[in-house]
């Protein structure tokens, strides 16, 4: 019995310093994370937001001249469309060369021989830009809703932040492609093919009813190959519902589940743009 509390001490020793490094990989990976993201938002970043307003500044006067009719909800949609596609391009090409940037400057070998790993080092670049896209995602919402109260516009508050909320994690989607594709390819070639993953993510389901309606088994085989591989964009595209009303917006056990999804696949593109860098010799 003289020796069981030694070894308790040594076991409760142990599960602190295990827990205490735990700890201390979250903040160097917070800590760099947020140079990713001061790095990115010094970027003139910042004058993309008003790039957006001086847009949607124009829409809003020119829309009304074409369509009196339906301006309302052209500008809805315009709003939204827009937000959607420089959020996107932010995404792919800031994404894109954010671990090509470090290799080609050689700047990895300094980070490598510093005490971080290279799974913190992805997880920082990821983490660091799907904050930039964040705040710049916000920041566009609001100068969208201002427009919105200026010209009287009715909207559904509920379902457009909803719309917001779920683009976010769309883009963060598109962000964790991104990365993955810039780890082990040029910045140009990864910037073509994240292009090629969102198009054809946005269509996965149409592939395969154009699969099924092709009646070979071959093509259905592909595209449904094609659509266990690709992310379901869809699930994460509530836009013209918002807008529009095409049709009622998802309960909330499906919302759940379609944010679930886009997070799980994020976090395994992440895990799998780790697997592969930790493999790279620098």
């Amino acid at each position: 019995m003289g020796y069981q509390y030694p070894f308790i001490e040594l076991v409760e020793l142990s599960q602190y310093k295990l827990q205490r490094g735990r700890i201390m990989n979250v903040m160097r990976t917070f800590v760099m994370g947020k140079n990713v993201f001061k790095e990115v938002i010094r970027d003139r970043i910042v004058y993309i937001i008003g790039f957006y307003a001086i847009i949607l500044a124009v829409a809003f006067h020119a829309i009304p001249e074409f369509s009196a009719t339906s301006a309302d909800k052209i500008f809805l949609d315009f709003g939204l469309a827009t937000m959607n596609i420089i959020g996107l391009i932010v995404a792919i090409f800031i994404g894109t060369g954010l671990v090509n940037k470090e290799i080609e400057k050689r700047t990895i070998l300094v980070l490598i021989a510093k005490p971080i790993s290279r799974s913190e080092f992805i997880a920082s670049k990821y983490f660091g830009l799907s904050a930039v896209i964040t705040v710049l995602i916000t920041a566009m919402t609001i100068i969208y809703v201002g427009f919105l109260l200026i010209g009287k516009i009715s909207y559904p508050f509920t379902s457009i932040l909803l719309a917001v909320l779920f683009l976010i994690l769309q883009l963060s989607l598109i962000t964790a492609v991104a990365v993955a594709l810039g780890v082990f390819t040029s910045s140009l070639i990864a910037t073509a093919l994240t292009f090629a993953v969102y198009l054809m993510g946005t269509i996965t389901k149409d592939l395969v009813a154009l699969g099924k309606l092709s009646g070979s088994q071959g093509i259905m085989q592909m595209t449904q190959g094609l659509y266990l591989i690709l992310p379901d964009l869809s699930r994460l595209d509530l836009k013209n519902d918002a807008v529009y009303g095409i049709q009622a917006l998802p309960d909330f056990m499906t919302l759940t589940i379609n944010a679930g999804y886009g997070l799980i696949y994020s976090f395994m593109l992440l895990a799998l743009a780790i697997l592969i860098f930790l493999k790279r010799e620098f």
